[in-house]
């Protein structure tokens, strides 16, 4: 692992080359939301990021986004109503707080970006980036499979896309990704359809 001729994939797990560590870009406006909810509740655990962030990995590129605002389901409401009233961002992003598909088909749809709250998955993998908590590229990845509302963009032929670009460009944590999908019950599925779309794991 020194040398660079191995990278670790999971625990007691490695495959060849050096680790290409997946570090996302911060805006301006995710720092600032992050600072900001940050300073209102300084004991709530967060992770801010924007979809926008998948762009990468897509074929067809959305022409909608959304900021997603991941805190302790205790913190959601208040943090909701934070934001709904702060003048810390501009004020054309609309909030909503974990939003069905009825409300993101009547008044989503015509937000180019919008600010979506969600309660935090307990032990959900993050990393600081830029003094803003965000997700890993293991959480974004088991995100997308798990919730086809908010990535209804991103499911079906180009969820794929997604997973194989992503598992060739960066390197997964297969452990980290597959503890997260089990907090959200969806360990076997997402076992079972990665192993339909790489041959990365043994």
């Amino acid at each position: 692992m020194k040398e660079g001729v191995l990278q670790r994939i999971g625990r007691g797990k490695f495959t060849l080359g050096e680790s290409r560590k997946y570090i996302p870009d911060i805006s301006s406006v995710t720092k600032s939301i992050f600072k900001n909810l940050k300073k209102e509740f300084p004991y709530t655990n967060l992770c801010v990021w924007n979809t926008s962030a998948l762009n990468e990995f897509m074929q067809h590129q959305p022409n909608r986004f959304f900021l997603l605002v991941e805190t302790d389901k205790e913190t959601a409401n208040s943090a909701f109503y934070f934001l709904r009233d702060s003048d810390s961002y501009p004020k054309k992003k609309s909030v909503f707080i974990e939003p069905d598909k009825d409300i993101l088909e009547k008044y989503i749809i015509k937000e180019k970006e919008a600010i979506v709250i969600k309660p935090l998955i307990t032990e959900a993998p993050t990393q600081m980036i830029n003094k803003v908590e965000t997700a890993t590229i293991e959480k974004m990845l088991v995100d997308i499979f798990c919730d086809e509302v908010i990535f209804s963009a991103q499911q079906g032929a180009e969820m794929r896309a997604i997973f194989i670009e992503a598992f060739t460009k960066y390197t997964i944590n297969q452990s980290k990704m597959l503890r997260y999908a089990d907090r959200r019950k969806k360990k076997e599925d997402l076992n079972q359809f990665v192993r339909t779309i790489t041959n990365l794991w043994q």
